[in-house]
């Protein structure tokens, strides 16, 4: 704004220069007396300042064009901050529904927030971006009966069933009753990640083999994305004694409580959200059900690109059974993913048998993956071998 107005300045006392000084070159030029036809020739001196001065005006004026674009492409959002509101709104997302955020915002503050449909509101905001909640001035409520005591086996027969607050309208109260494929039975859960049932799955011990043999060895911090119960951070826990966040959230199921239960920390966040993790300080990210062709391209994108921004050099990214349409997976997937510049460790495609995927034409996508060393570790650990 500043250099405009000055510009602008500039500008005006130069044409009011020049009008001034061609009213002085006419009354010099003018002849005495009605007779003369000769006109007196003009001063060197006063040609010379008339050409500076216009081409003075000639550069303010083009200083003045380049300095307007200029601020209006400075002034104009990034595009990839249109293109991320598009799909993630930023703030402003809460008042996009204030039908959800009335229902949430209903409480008396200073009391207990009511139970009603509060936890399914919350879901419901969160997933439109509306995160974090707003809710700040009441006592969220919790379960009415504490247990005397919690299970140090995470793969207990049973978790404690009063040490979660079930919605008022579940049709299920109790984790006997939840489906075991949601990640629920301890007897399914205590067998995951240790042995390979098809060439898509990767044993934790073949995971932590091919880590060591690419450098990538110890594994002690990782992340896994919409990890349900936490089973995976449970097992590493187990055998490499790393510590692994979850991301989750409870649709349909109590998964973050499960998750508390067994001993793991688990992160309430949708899969839009900025990981809040500090860059490149994890050995693993993984990458599970949630994360597939039902996601929006762009937002795909960002989610791997904040996993390579929490990983470290070296850092490994396993997307375990991602599922897209096979015509996908080259078309849109496979450059996606080679945008990153990672070093194919294991990758693996094949056909995804179930109903939906036979319906739909769709292959399932094991990959692991690992960011690259900087050019100088390389090259000193290059010269050393």
């Amino acid at each position: 704004m500043g250099i405009g107005m000055g510009l602008n300045l500039l500008l005006l006392l130069a044409m009011v220069a020049t009008n001034i000084l061609s009213l002085y070159h006419l009354s010099s030029t003018r002849s005495p007396t009605p007779s003369s036809t000769t006109p007196a020739d003009v001063p060197d001196h006063l040609l010379h300042q008339l050409h500076t001065i216009r081409a003075t005006i000639s550069h303010l004026t083009r200083l003045r064009s380049s300095s307007s674009s200029s601020s209006a492409a400075a002034s104009a959002p990034p595009p990839e901050l249109l293109l991320y509101s598009r799909i993630a709104p930023i703030a402003s997302s809460c008042s996009d529904h204030p039908d959800l955020l009335h229902r949430y915002m209903n409480y008396t503050p200073f009391a207990a927030c009511p139970r009603d449909d509060a936890g399914a509101v919350a879901e419901a905001l969160i997933l439109r971006g509306c995160h974090p909640l707003p809710r700040r001035r009441c006592f969220s409520p919790t379960a009415p009966k504490v247990p005397a005591s919690l299970p140090s086996d995470p793969f207990h027969a049973a978790l404690p069933d009063a040490a979660v607050l079930w919605p008022l309208s579940a049709a299920c109260r109790s984790f006997s009753c939840l489906p075991p494929a949601l990640g629920f039975d301890p007897k399914i859960e205590a067998t995951r990640f240790l042995s390979a049932r098809s060439v898509l799955d990767l044993p934790l011990t073949q995971l932590l083999n091919l880590a060591r043999s690419a450098g990538a060895a110890p594994i002690r911090l990782g992340l896994d994305v919409g990890g349900g119960t936490g089973t995976l951070a449970v097992q590493l826990r187990r055998m490499a004694n790393a510590t692994v966040l979850t991301t989750t959230l409870d649709l349909g199921a109590p998964y973050s409580e499960a998750a508390a239960l067994r001993g793991v920390v688990p992160l309430h966040a949708p899969l839009q959200q900025r990981f809040p993790v500090q860059d490149g300080v994890l050995d693993l990210v993984r990458t599970g059900h949630a994360v597939n062709r039902w996601i929006p391209g762009p937002a795909l994108e960002f989610l791997l690109y904040d996993a390579d921004r929490v990983l470290r050099p070296g850092g490994l990214l396993w997307m375990d059974h991602f599922f897209c349409r096979a015509g996908d997976l080259d078309a849109v997937y496979v450059p996606m993913i080679g945008h990153l510049g990672y070093r194919r460790i294991k990758w693996t495609v094949a056909n995804k048998t179930d109903a939906g995927g036979l319906k739909n034409g769709e292959v399932y996508l094991t990959a692991l993956l690992q960011k690259p060393l900087p050019a100088a570790s390389t090259a000193v650990k290059a010269s050393s071998s």
